[in-house]
């Protein structure tokens, strides 16, 4: 009897053991931060208390700065875990975001279409009139809001300026991919569809909403956003959020979804004006070849990207409750998005938590 009941208590102990080990596997990750809208408080997370590996972050802070990076952050659970700056940059100095800004365009488009003053399945010249390319009115009217926020419009791409004269016919609407500088001109859409100034509505509906500073300025033909390197975190934070900035909805988890999936069947890479890792396939800007794998081998799959013009960069990668900014002059040679430094950059990141 008395052995029956030594083997009965150690059954109990073996059983009472293994559901604090289950627990503590299914405890939930630490509940996501956002911090205030106004003020420098910004909580952080070391690297020994994500168990992460010291020893790698010297030589990533050491590449970014050879590369020629202005800032760098990582956050994770939207917490600072890395924060550092470069070449005389500072946390309070304004950089553009070049071609990383088309998300902050293809988010208010998608906020727009939340309060019902536009559908990105209408055609563009609903919204700011005909005779706004140069092709016949039947192609023009092919156009939609969509073709322009997936780079489908089929207008020719060797140009960026976007006056009429300049957007001419390549291809029926939704038949070919080509990295375009039209997409700006979802920005009159809005613009006209809110009866706002663009900017205005942009701070109004985002900006001021997250506590982001910064300012859109017209470089050539093109529209650029600037801002400190943590202004281009919060915006990482909110879409790693799925549209949340804590208990309140600035963009719809529907939009959300289709902004950060394959949007079409040409390049599987490209969502609405964001580029997506871990694809099949993908193409480059100015390129019309379908190369096969993914974007940024080195990196996570589910991984989602804003890019732009000399690798400012914001990674989100959802699995991991991370983001990861980059700002600063080319790495190397001058680009428009993707480089031979992403899949080396996240070389020495994965480094830090493999």
């Amino acid at each position: 009897m008395t052995k029956t009941i030594f083997k009965l208590l150690i059954l109990l102990t073996f059983i009472s053991c293994s559901k604090e080990s289950s627990d503590e596997e299914s405890a939930p990750a630490q509940a996501m931060y956002f911090p205030p809208l106004t003020g420098s408080t910004w909580e952080t997370k070391s690297i020994s208390d994500l168990k992460w590996n010291q020893n790698a972050v010297q030589p990533l802070l050491d590449y970014l700065e050879l590369k020629h990076s202005k800032s760098f952050i990582i956050l994770v659970n939207g917490r600072i875990v890395l924060e550092n700056y470069f070449n005389n940059h500072t946390a309070t100095t304004n950089w553009y975001w070049a071609s990383a800004g088309k998300t902050l365009t293809s988010t208010m488009t998608g906020i727009a279409q939340q309060e019902g003053l536009l559908n990105i399945n209408n055609k563009v010249s609903d919204y700011i009139g005909t005779g706004w390319t140069s092709e016949l009115p039947a192609q023009e009217n092919q156009i939609t809001c969509k073709h322009l926020l997936t780079m489908t419009s089929g207008l020719d791409d060797t140009t960026d300026d976007v006056d009429p004269a300049s957007l001419i016919y390549k291809a029926d609407a939704g038949k070919r991919w080509a990295y375009h500088n039209v997409y700006v001109k979802l920005q009159d859409v809005v613009a006209k569809a809110s009866k706002q100034t663009w900017e205005n509505y942009f701070n109004t509906k985002l900006r001021d909403k997250i506590g982001m500073n910064g300012s859109w300025v017209q470089l050539g033909v093109n529209s650029v956003y600037t801002s400190t390197t943590r202004s281009m975190a919060r915006f990482g934070l909110l879409m790693l959020n799925k549209g949340k900035w804590e208990n309140t909805t600035i963009l719809n988890e529907s939009y959300f979804n289709e902004a950060t999936n394959t949007s079409q069947n040409i390049n599987l890479g490209y969502g609405y004006l964001w580029w997506l890792n871990g694809k099949a396939n993908y193409h480059l800007p100015q390129s019309q070849l379908t190369i096969p794998g993914s974007i940024i081998p080195t990196a996570p799959n589910d991984m989602f990207m804003a890019l732009g013009k000399n690798d400012q960069k914001i990674y989100i990668i959802p699995g991991k409750n991370m983001v990861v900014i980059r700002m600063g002059d080319a790495a190397d040679d001058v680009n428009l998005a993707l480089s031979d430094f992403d899949e080396t950059l996240w070389e020495k990141i994965s480094a830090l938590y493999q």
